[in-house]
């Protein structure tokens, strides 16, 4: 899947893109940026992570995974996150999660709300999904209005969800339904 989805914020132009290996030294420069800004919200991370070699091995794979559909976000042009679609499933399920970050530099512009709105018109339009479900720390308010933001739904509260910052945390669940799915 190759869409390029693209609209204005404000004067800013925001993009989502899927991921290429070319995008390996944007990557591993915010990684590096970045780290101490998402250490509260990522799982433990290697230090090759932090590597030029550990952000293609990323790319690589998702890029090989069928399931999974990452984009870079581009703000007028420059790369300042990621958003991702990840376990995609068709059959009865049509659904997939939702996960995204944006670099500490742009961070409460609202690109991420743009960026959730068009990897949305992705799933819905060109994936065809049913529903889009995210999760976020409960402390995590700022992704949680980007969710809101964008028509999601809290669902619950799923205890020692996934294991972040070193402990296993509580993480809040949201879903966005798409109420005019129709089969292909």
């Amino acid at each position: 899947m190759g869409t390029v989805a693209r609209g204005w914020l404000n004067r800013i132009m925001v993009q989502i893109r899927p991921v290429e290996t070319t995008d390996v030294d944007a990557f591993t420069a915010l990684a590096i940026a970045n780290r101490e800004f998402m250490a509260p919200f990522e799982p433990d991370r290697a230090e090759s992570f932090y590597t030029p070699a550990g952000q293609l091995s990323r790319i690589e794979s998702a890029l090989a995974d069928p399931h999974v559909h990452r984009c870079s976000i581009e703000a007028d042009g420059e790369v300042v996150g990621m958003i991702s679609l990840s376990v995609i499933e068709y059959g009865p399920a049509q659904s997939a999660n939702l996960g995204y970050w944006v670099s500490q530099a742009v961070n409460g512009r609202g690109i991420a709300s743009k960026a959730t709105a068009l990897m949305i018109e992705v799933a819905f339009g060109e994936f065809g999904l049913h529903r889009v479900q995210a999760g976020t720390r409960l402390d995590n308010v700022a992704s949680q209005k980007v969710l809101a933001n964008n028509g999601f739904e809290r669902i619950g509260v799923a205890r020692s969800y996934l294991r972040v910052a070193g402990d296993w945390r509580d993480h809040v669940l949201f879903q966005r339904i798409n109420d005019e799915w129709e089969p292909a």
